[in-house]
Order: C-alpha cells, then sequence, then structure tokens
C-alpha cells in the first residue's frame, strides 16, 4: 500500500471507519491491506490454524478472540502458515506469544497484548460471521487498511 490510512480516510469520509487504537505492532510488516476473512473463538485457535492453512489470496485475517489476554490465539508457528499461504495480516482482539520470532516474520500483525500461555485446541469458534471490538463491526468482505497511523475498515476497496 502507498497510500497512507489517514489520505484515505480523508478521501473517503463516509466510507472509512477507524478502529479505536487498541492494537501493537508484533509483526515485520506495519502496512497492510486486503479483503477480510473473520474468525470469532475464545482462547482456541484451532479453527483459526486450520483456516490460516488454507490460501490467503492476500486477504486479513480478523480475529475476535473476546480480548482475552488469558492464552494466546497466535503465535510462531501461525505466522508462518500466514506468510506461507499468502495472508496479507491478522488483527486480533487477544494476545499473541513467541514474540521474538514474530518480529523477524515478514509478516503484518497486530494484537491487543502478549501472553506465554498456549491456546486451547478444541476446535471451537465460527467463521465468516460478523464480528465487533474496536467501535466497529467488521464483516467477511470488508477491507482492512492498516499502516503506522493505526487501522481503518471500509465496505469497499479505498484507493
Amino acid at each position: 500500500m502507498i497510500r497512507s490510512i489517514c489520505d484515505l480516510s480523508d478521501d473517503h469520509p463516509d466510507q472509512a471507519r477507524a478502529v479505536r487504537p487498541l492494537f501493537r505492532d508484533f509483526g515485520q510488516v506495519n502496512t497492510f491491506h486486503g479483503r477480510i476473512t473473520t474468525i470469532h473463538c475464545f482462547e482456541d485457535n484451532a479453527l483459526l490454524k486450520q483456516t490460516l492453512a488454507t490460501p490467503g489470496a492476500d486477504r486479513v485475517m480478523v480475529v475476535d478472540g473476546g480480548a482475552s489476554l488469558e492464552r494466546a490465539l497466535f503465535g510462531d508457528m501461525l505466522g508462518a502458515l500466514l506468510r506461507d499461504n499468502g495472508w496479507a495480516g491478522i488483527l486480533i482482539n487477544g494476545a499473541v506469544r513467541d514474540v521474538e520470532g514474530l518480529r523477524r516474520m515478514p509478516i503484518g500483525v497486530r494484537a491487543l497484548g502478549i501472553c506465554p500461555v498456549r491456546p486451547l485446541k478444541t476446535g471451537a469458534g465460527e467463521r465468516d460471521v460478523v464480528v465487533t471490538f474496536g467501535g466497529v463491526s467488521f464483516s467477511p468482505g470488508d477491507w482492512l487498511y492498516a499502516d503506522e497511523n493505526g487501522i481503518i475498515i471500509s465496505s469497499t476497496a479505498l484507493s
């Protein structure tokens, strides 16, 4: 992405919705964008792992983990899946782990915080549902744009 999300927001004030500035950067890449795929899960990342193992096609994974910081939903092993399968990036309303590895990976990762505890693996959760956090609702197929200024979403592609 060449243009700043500030410029995109200015050019599309009726379309661009800003996500509250709650999220920290954990990957090497701090600028990413793409169509959204969503997962709703709580302290369980089996569905997330299964989905990241499929072709990402430059989409952005948006995970509503219920803002839990008790178990990490994402780490270096899932980071490798994200990278290797062509996902543009990930936004997690929850925690990550293995941050030393994530910081060395050429991936875009935003999350609330860090927790060393591994997630559950029961497969609980839902894919491609509307999730709400950070003051906005994310629908599958929406567009997410992230850079050093924050995160915006839109129901249509912004240029």
